[in-house]
C-alpha cells in the first residue's frame, strides 16, 4: 500500500470540500470537537492538551486563530525538518515538500496525531475506530522503518508505518525499536556523536538525579546509543516549550511550577549539564512527566539528551545556561547556584576509564567537578 492510500487518508481528500469535524482524544475520551471552519466545543477541559488552545465563541477571527491553533498543534506532532534523514522520511510517503503548519498537519492526520509522548490522536467524527486500534505502545514496529530512520535507506511505506518516528523529536537519526518485551529508542548520528552521549550518561550514573540511561548498542555493524522509553499509557511527557503555552493560559509562571514541582531534577539537569558541557537544553529537551488518568503534572521528566555535551569546553564558565529564565547565567553560575539549593548529590566516584575513548575531556570535567566541590548548600 502506498502512503496516502489508508482509509483515513481518502477521508480527508475525498471530503476536503464539505465541513468535517475532528474530534480530540485523550486515550477513549473526547476532549474536544473542531471543524474545518474553526468551531470548536470542548468537551473535557480537565484532560484538554497542554499545547493546544480553543475558544467556544462563534466570532470569526476567533475560529480562524482556532484552525491554526488545531493545525499548528498538529504539525508539532511531526518530525522536525532539521532532523538527519528528515527529508528521505518524508519522501517515503510522498510528503517531501511539506513546509507549512497545515501541509505538516497533514501527515500528522494520516496517523491520527498519535505519538510516543502521550495519549492524545485524533480521528474524524464518526469514524470507526479506537485507541486500542492505534495507539504506538503496544505497536510491533517494522524493522524497515528502523532502517529508514537511523540509515536514510529510502522506501515506500505508509504514514501509519512510520508514526513513531515521524512523532519523535530531534536532529540525530533515532528510532523506536521492540526488543525482549521492551521500548527502545536508538540514536545514531556518528561515532563522535554516540561516543558524546555514551560518556556523558556514564558521569551523569554517579550522581542522585532522576535521569535516562544511555548504554552502548548496535545496529547492523554501526555503533549506537539505547534508552528506554519513559511514557507509557499511564504516563505522558509534555516539554517545557508546550507548557509554556499552558502556563501563559493558566496565569502561570513555567519557572515557579518547575521549582515548586520538582527542584531535585531541575537543579540536577543544570548541575549534571554543567559538568558534562551539554550545550542542547533547548526547552524541547526537558519537561513535565503528567498522570494520564488525571492529566496533572507529577514532576519533570528524567534528565536525558547528552550527544551535544563537551562543547565550550576550553573554559570554566561553559556555555550559556539555557534552562534559566528570564535572568541570564553561564552554566557554572546556575550549577554553583543549584549546589546551594539541593547540594552536589555524587553518589560514587568518576573514575578516569570514563574517559578512555575522550582523553582531552578529563582535565575540565575535574576542573568543573572541583569548582562545584567548593560551593556549600544552604542550610
Amino acid at each position: 500500500m502506498r502512503a496516502g492510500d489508508d482509509g483515513f487518508s481518502r477521508n480527508i481528500h475525498n471530503r476536503r470540500k464539505e465541513i468535517i469535524t475532528y474530534e480530540i482524544m485523550h486515550g477513549s475520551v473526547t476532549v474536544a470537537e473542531i471543524t474545518t471552519r474553526g468551531e470548536a466545543v470542548i468537551r473535557n477541559e480537565q484532560l484538554f492538551p497542554y499545547d493546544l488552545y480553543l475558544e467556544e465563541e462563534h466570532d470569526f477571527d476567533v475560529q480562524i486563530n482556532n484552525l491554526e491553533n488545531f493545525y499548528h498543534w498538529c504539525s508539532s506532532r511531526v518530525l522536525s525538518l532539521d532532523r538527519k534523514h528528515a527529508k528521505e522520511i518524508l519522501n517515503s510517503i510522498g510528503m517531501a515538500q511539506a513546509v507549512t503548519d497545515r501541509d505538516r498537519a497533514a501527515i500528522s492526520l494520516s496517523y491520527h496525531c498519535v505519538s510516543l509522548t502521550d495519549i492524545y490522536w485524533v480521528r474524524i467524527k464518526g469514524e470507526d475506530i479506537s485507541f486500542d486500534q492505534i495507539n504506538l505502545y503496544e505497536d510491533p514496529l517494522n524493522e524497515a522503518i528502523v532502517e529508514l530512520s537511523l540509515r536514510g535507506r529510502q522506501m515506500t511505506v505508509t504514514s501509519q508505518e512510520l508514526a513513531p518516528d515521524l512523532s519523535t523529536k530531534g536532529c540525530f537519526p533515532k528510532a523506536w525499536i521492540r526488543r525482549n518485551g521492551s521500548f527502545l529508542l536508538l540514536k545514531n548520528g556518528g561515532e563522535d556523536a554516540v561516543r558524546r552521549e555514551l560518556t556523558a550518561s556514564r558521569i551523569s550514573c554517579c550522581f542522585d538525579f532522576k535521569q535516562v540511561v544511555y548504554e552502548e548498542d548496535d545496529y547492523a555493524g554501526e555503533r549506537v546509543t539505547k534508552s528506554r522509553i519513559i511514557t507509557s499509557r499511564r504516563y505522558s511527557m509534555v516539554s517545557k516549550m508546550a507548557f509554556d503555552i499552558y502556563a501563559c493560559n493558566h496565569e502561570l509562571n513555567t519557572m515557579e511550577e518547575c521549582l515548586r514541582t520538582d527542584p531535585v531534577t531541575y537543579y540536577g539537569m543544570n548541575i549534571i549539564d554543567y559538568l558534562v558541557g551539554n550545550t542542547d537544553r533547548h526547552p524541547e529537551n526537558w519537561g513535565f512527566l503528567i498522570d494520564n488518568e488525571t492529566n496533572k503534572y507529577l514532576s519533570l521528566y528524567p534528565i536525558m539528551d547528552f550527544n551535544q555535551s563537551f562543547y565550550s569546553y576550553d573554559t570554566l564558565d561553559g556555555a550559556n545556561c539555557l534552562t534559566v529564565c528570564p535572568e541570564k547565567m553561564t552554566q557554572r553560575e546556575a550549577a554553583r547556584e543549584a549546589v546551594e539549593h539541593i547540594g552536589l548529590r555524587q553518589i560514587r566516584e568518576v573514575r578516569e576509564e570514563v574517559f578512555q575513548e575522550a582523553p582531552q575531556w578529563k582535565e575540565m570535567f575535574y576542573r568543573r567537578l572541583d569548582e562545584l566541590k567548593t560551593v556549600s548548600p544552604r542550610s
